[in-house]
């Protein structure tokens, strides 16, 4: 490496048809309204870390229920200043078997709902880099991206293993098979803040992490420029091209960026397609099982060239 779910729940479609339907224009974050009355939602689906109707997988809402209304406590709903809140426990139900945390965590769906255009691969819910041909790039929703995003951690584990305890990470870029961009916050038990850090998987080789505003190592004092709990930070992650751009962005101090030079990480091959994840993507499964990560999100935004929503 390179340094630089709980008791038994109502039925979740019995919660979604109750779910009022979307107001006819945005407004400012409001705590009467649910998440996608507050958010931009139609483009994301969400994976939480439980099974209510007993079918051996997690349960994946929606973009169009997101939009008219979804939420359910505590793993997804609004908090009392209006943020969008995802929480997740160590105990859960994962994504797959080859999955090893578990989550809940928006993925982007750039076919709005529309079911006729398939999920994976270079199709219209997917982008591509625009290091790719261009017959590529016009299969794909959109070429190239931005994630903008305003958050504050509330909580991360204080139990488990060492390497694992306080990791959470809270905003992704996926390609088909791996990761060209993971953002990790992470908040040792006997620290009062934490700090942000990067992981860039390239398609073969190692792993290469980027920190931002302290260690990630699991031995660290309190980080003298580190954010605590509940305090609000934003992220901007940003491809163009074979070039990743990652800021953390914060109010009173200079932003901090990172630039990553992927042309040898592979993901300029035509087989190869983006989504952006943000949520909370808990990074611990040893710890107590009631322990849990939860993030209030304030803006969440994505563009993408070609893709005019």
């Amino acid at each position: 490496m390179f340094l630089q779910k709980p008791a038994v729940i109502p039925s979740l479609f019995s919660l979604i048809m109750c779910c009022t339907t979307i107001a006819n224009e945005k407004h400012t974050l409001n705590a009467a309204l649910p998440p996608g009355h507050n958010f931009e939602l139609l483009d994301w689906n969400i994976s939480l870390p439980i099974d209510t109707n007993k079918d051996g997988q997690v349960d994946i809402i929606p973009a169009v229920y997101l939009e008219k209304g979804f939420e359910y406590k505590p793993y997804f709903y609004t908090a009392d200043d209006g943020g969008m809140v995802f929480t997740a426990f160590v105990e859960g139900v994962k994504t797959s078997k080859n999955t090893k945390y578990t989550r809940s965590e928006l993925r982007e769906m750039l076919r709005r709902g529309d079911n006729s255009v398939n999920v994976k691969g270079v199709t219209k819910n997917n982008w591509v880099f625009s290091s790719v041909r261009g017959q590529t790039q016009r299969q794909a929703g959109g070429v190239d991206g931005t994630l903008k995003a305003t958050v504050a951690v509330n909580n991360v584990t204080v139990t488990g293993e060492t390497t694992q305890v306080g990791r959470v990470i809270i905003g992704q870029i996926h390609a088909k098979d791996d990761e060209p961009a993971r953002l990790y916050y992470r908040k040792l038990p006997n620290n009062t803040k934490g700090v942000i850090y990067l992981a860039h998987e390239p398609r073969k080789g190692n792993e290469q992490y980027y920190e931002f505003n302290g260690s990630r190592a699991s031995n660290i004092e309190d980080p003298i420029d580190g954010i605590a709990l509940n305090e609000k930070f934003s992220y901007v992650i940003d491809v163009k091209g074979n070039t990743l751009t990652v800021s953390l962005i914060r109010e009173g101090k200079e932003d901090i960026t990172h630039v990553i030079d992927m042309t040898d990480s592979g993901y300029h091959k035509r087989d190869q397609y983006m989504y952006f994840k943000a949520g909370v993507y808990n990074q611990n499964n040893s710890g107590n099982p009631k322990d849990y990560v939860q993030a209030t999100f304030y803006r969440l935004e994505n563009s993408h060239t070609g893709y005019n929503y």
